[in-house]
């Protein structure tokens, strides 16, 4: 499906295609790539039931929704009624259905967008990889050799491959970019508080953002506006009112600078030079420094840790060998975590937090790589950081866990070098101001310098 969910909404408007037929074409190329293993539950029954409904109500000449008929999944630690809300773990197989949608969910539905099914997904979202014990791997749409990035990786990989035009999935230490990055699509995680996470099976709650992964700036920002405002289902979602997102591309009086220092090293030349062109687009003149981010990251492990091992004490209790092998040891580990810690992590967030206020003083917008490099093998374990050999798994969120630690809105934008794999860029903006973010990825939109070309799985131009 090589149309966007905006392009898709407005065929349906007009009445150039149905609803049905949209979901119908979903629905077959999603079967027609079971190789990709994106999907861990279908909903072709009730998917096809609400395509109908919305073209009787077209028929009858009701509005419709701003997303009407534009097929959407979701990563499946998302509550979808009537399912059992898996988090990519077999212990929740025993859970009972959800009774409720998710709140984005129920949102995305109530702007006619119609859900097809959920999908794949490291366990209880640990993990940067989608190399799940229990439902198999998500491999890269790009290459099927290489990893697609996690833990939501199979929300990106259905966006990268065109099985649908949007998914949603949760960002923590970087689970919504980092996918993003390595399978050459947006991914979004709006300001800590901005959405609701009501009905999204939390790892750590003081980290926790869900957000939406697309193929265009224009995508990304209907699914915001739909999903966007107050929850009382979900304490952390404030009443700050909601904005419309600013598309014009209007960069003027815009200050944009780039990150040095933690967010300068290591990157591969691809990433540094997808950088340069970023930067030369923005016309970024200035250069900033996180103060000890290299800190923010082993803070932002602590509480990740020592919060999503609390969460799941109970199961590591009693259901230990039940868990993914990959994510089991992570936890007990978290469970060992002195109090003082995570007491002493806090009190440095606080600290970091206030610094980089003091850099939003000055700057508008900040730049940094998403990932250090392009999508690694499915079997590499190991990777060149910055002269040292280190572990793949943790270290793709190298550039991505300081910003989520302080709650940063911020957006991964794709770039594709000739003969390369895709990486990505994040564009990074002060909290509650999204709309300069937007501002900025639809000026390099415009430009060409980001797009989201869908996968065409004729393996690693590098092979």
């Amino acid at each position: 499906m090589n149309l966007t969910a905006a392009q898709i909404a407005q065929q349906v408007k007009t009445g150039e295609r149905s609803a049905r037929s949209i979901v119908e074409a979903a629905l077959s190329q999603i079967a027609s790539r079971k190789d990709l293993n994106c999907f861990t539950t279908l909903l072709e029954s009730s998917a096809l039931a609400a395509a109908e409904a919305l073209d009787r109500k077209l028929a009858t000449g009701e509005i419709v929704g701003p997303l009407a008929g534009v097929p959407f999944a979701v990563k499946n630690l998302f509550d979808i009624a009537g399912t059992v809300t898996l988090a990519g773990s077999k212990i929740n197989q025993s859970q009972p259905p959800a009774t409720q949608d998710a709140t984005a969910v129920a949102r995305l539905k109530a702007a006619d967008a119609i859900l097809v099914g959920a999908l794949n997904m490291d366990e209880y979202a640990y993990g940067f990889v989608t190399i799940n014990h229990h439902y198999g791997v998500t491999p890269n749409p790009h290459d099927p050799a290489r990893i697609s990035g996690g833990s939501s990786g199979g929300s990106a990989a259905a966006v990268a491959a065109g099985l649908v035009p949007l998914t949603l999935g949760s960002d923590t230490n970087g689970s919504i970019r980092v996918p993003a990055s390595l399978c050459g699509v947006y991914g979004f995680k709006p300001t800590y508080g901005r959405f609701s996470r009501a009905g999204a099976y939390l790892f750590s709650s003081s980290l926790d953002h869900i957000g939406p992964f697309a193929r265009s700036v224009k995508d990304i920002a209907l699914a915001f506006n739909v999903i966007q405002g107050a929850d009382p289902r979900d304490p952390i979602c404030t009443d700050r009112p909601p904005i419309t997102p600013e598309l014009s591309g209007d960069m003027s009086g815009i200050r944009v600078a780039i990150a040095t220092d933690h967010f300068s090293r290591g990157m591969t030349a691809t990433v540094a030079q997808a950088l340069d062109k970023v930067s030369s687009a923005l016309q970024v003149t200035q250069a900033v420094a996180l103060p000890e981010s290299a800190r923010a990251r082993a803070a932002a492990y602590l509480i990740t840790a020592s919060e999503g091992s609390q969460l799941h004490l109970p199961r590591l209790q009693t259901r230990l060998q039940d868990f993914d092998t990959a994510t089991r040891d992570r936890f007990v580990a978290g469970a060992m975590i002195p109090n003082s810690w995570y007491l002493q992590a806090q009190r440095f967030r606080r600290w970091y937090r206030n610094q980089v206020r003091e850099i939003f003083k000055t700057v508008d917008l900040i730049i940094a790589p998403t990932t250090p490099c392009p999508a690694p093998l499915i079997d590499q374990t190991s990777m060149e950081l910055d002269g040292q050999t280190v572990p793949i798994r943790p270290h793709l969120g190298y550039y991505t866990q300081p910003l989520s630690f302080i709650g940063l809105p911020v957006l991964s934008v794709p770039i594709f070098l000739p003969g390369e794999l895709p990486v990505g860029i994040q564009i990074i903006a002060r909290p509650y101001e999204e709309n300069t973010i937007f501002k900025a990825a639809v000026a390099l939109e415009k430009q060409g310098i980001t797009e989201a070309k869908l996968a065409n799985m004729v393996g690693s131009p590098n092979h």
